[in-house]
């Protein structure tokens, strides 16, 4: 691949990856966010409210600088509880489609491990699907994505039945939420590395092209404290491997943990987080508070790439 590709499949600017650093916002559509922005907790079990909500959220998220919108109905936090697909399509299918028809200038994309709501959200309009589980929890997901021709986000995780995410591993102080006490990396890039390809492999082997995927190196997920902070540090070495980089370490509990503060508080962490990704090589950032993440991404464009200057 080269350092500068392209792809655009919505009323959205097209993305090309090394000219700037592009914005993800979440939108999360569960009553049980780690980050506590779960929408269903607003809109009080009323779907019409929801709507509502999740519109006037995604208005103004491309307002503030987002250029995906990520829509996700499973939280993902430790010892979170599974969504049925019936639950999960649920909660997903009807707000894809309100944002398609809103016409907002942002690709949207599907936070999913599971086809039937992948199928379903590409079928109302979703661009992109991103997947935690790197295609590794259903088989059949690749093949749903060079089916779509669409681009997919494999994130690096260690699937449930592991160790890695046994509840024995994972610990949790009031305020703070839960971290990963420990886990098993020979060689912490390394294994990242060769645990991405292997995600990679299954996109290949399915037909997925290249310049369709994009990588994940899921910072919160499986990993410690200490790892984390290591791994957006050494982002770097990931650039080799030669696909964009999305990068999501947006109010996670390596930085509760790291500076004693619960979710709510944690926007300068997630600050230097943003900046020190960016400068190691990030292309995507995926994050909550879009307004103030979109000004630290063009500020820090703005230095290390001279873009955004007026």
């Amino acid at each position: 691949m080269g350092d500068v590709s392209s792809f655009s499949l919505s009323t959205a600017p097209p993305l090309a990856w090394g000219m700037r650093t592009y914005i993800m916002g979440i939108i999360n559509l569960t009553p049980d966010s780690f980050s506590g922005d779960g929408m269903l907790n607003g809109s009080s079990g009323n779907p019409e409210r929801l709507n509502e909500l999740v519109l006037t959220k995604a208005t103004q998220f491309v307002k503030d600088g987002a250029d995906i919108l990520d829509v996700g109905g499973e939280s993902t936090r430790p010892r979170a509880q599974s969504v049925s697909t019936e639950e999960e399509l649920c909660r997903v299918v009807p707000v894809i489609k309100i944002l398609v028809s809103a016409g907002l200038k942002a690709l949207i994309s599907v936070d999913t491990s599971k086809v039937a709501v992948a199928e379903a959200a590409l079928e109302v309009g979703a661009n992109w699907i991103n997947d935690v589980w790197g295609l590794k929890a259903d088989p059949a997901m690749a093949k749903l994505v060079n089916k779509y021709h669409v681009p997919v986000v494999l994130m690096h995780n260690r699937l449930r039945n592991t160790i890695f995410n046994d509840k024995a591993e994972v610990g949790s102080k009031t305020g703070l939420g839960g971290r990963y006490l420990g886990t098993n990396y020979t060689n912490l890039i390394e294994d990242i590395k060769a645990e991405l390809m292997s995600s990679v492999n299954l996109a290949h082997e399915a037909g997925v092209p290249d310049d369709h995927i994009i990588l994940d190196p899921g910072i919160g997920f499986s990993k410690t404290v200490e790892q984390n902070l290591e791994l957006i540090d050494r982002l770097g070495e990931l650039r080799s491997l030669g696909y964009p980089l999305l990068v999501g370490p947006s109010r996670k509990s390596f930085i509760g943990y790291t500076l004693d503060l619960p979710p709510d508080q944690r926007l300068e962490g997630t600050a230097a987080a943003v900046a020190v990704s960016i400068v190691r090589g990030a292309d995507i950032l995926r994050v909550h508070d879009v307004a103030a993440m979109a000004r630290v991404a063009r500020m820090t464009d703005a230095i290390i790439r001279r873009t955004g200057m007026l």
